[in-house]
């Protein structure tokens, strides 16, 4: 058997997965440590694919992936274990955002004290302080993608996982998240990052190219 990493991190081997006849992994192997990694790459590559594998939300049809305390497709750690931030962000658009944030704490088994104590860690560090009593939809664009970073951290996961978080952001509002994930990221905590923001090549620990190995659309393979 080989050995895992040397810290708890993702071990992806041989994965294989398709949608139909498109093949998008076909032997694909990757470790990931604690700390951020950039996956970066064209459109239709397959970033947004891998973090859906890992979140065990997609099942591979050929390998295994291998996450802090086990499968990805265990309840416990998607509960508990796992942040996702989704391109389309899916906040509950009738709670407010102490709301959405309050359900995830229950969820994922916080005390209501332990949901408190993070609300008021979170929403300050991502300038949402002010907002925690209003719905997403009276948000700004750059309010609701921070705030569904904050639904993500509140539970203090072993793996973040986030699908262009920055993705029609300004620049300010990039900032304040790469400051938070530079020096807030849980302890231990593996973090990946599917984008093609060049804005974000100054953040990670680790950056995986996918261009290199990985198919694009047909449409992009001319501008390679």
């Amino acid at each position: 058997m080989n050995p895992g990493p040397t810290a708890p991190g993702i071990r992806c081997t041989a994965l294989g997965f398709g949608y139909g006849r498109r093949r998008v992994f076909d032997g694909f192997s990757a470790d990931f440590a604690p700390g951020v990694t950039l996956i970066r790459g064209f459109s239709g590559c397959g970033k947004s694919t891998l973090l859906k594998l890992i979140a065990g939300y997609l099942r591979p049809d050929g390998g295994r992936i291998l996450v802090p305390g086990g499968a990805p497709t265990d309840p416990d750690f998607q509960r508990r274990r796992l942040g996702f931030v989704f391109q389309q962000l899916n906040l509950l658009p009738l709670a407010s955002l102490r709301r959405n944030l309050t359900l995830v704490g229950a969820l994922a088994g916080l005390t209501a004290a332990e949901t408190a104590a993070r609300l008021e860690k979170y929403l300050p560090l991502l300038g949402l302080a002010d907002h925690a009593d209003r719905r997403p939809d009276t948000l700004s664009g750059g309010q609701q993608q921070r705030a569904a970073i904050a639904r993500a951290l509140l539970k203090e996961p072993s793996v973040l996982l986030l699908d262009e978080p920055t993705s029609g952001l300004d620049d300010l509002n990039c900032r304040v998240i790469m400051k938070l994930l530079r020096e807030h990221l849980p302890p231990g905590c593996v973090c990946l990052i599917a984008t093609h923001d060049p804005r974000l090549e100054s953040l990670p620990h680790e950056s995986l190219d996918f261009n290199r190995f990985l198919p694009v659309e047909g449409h992009l393979v001319a501008l390679v």
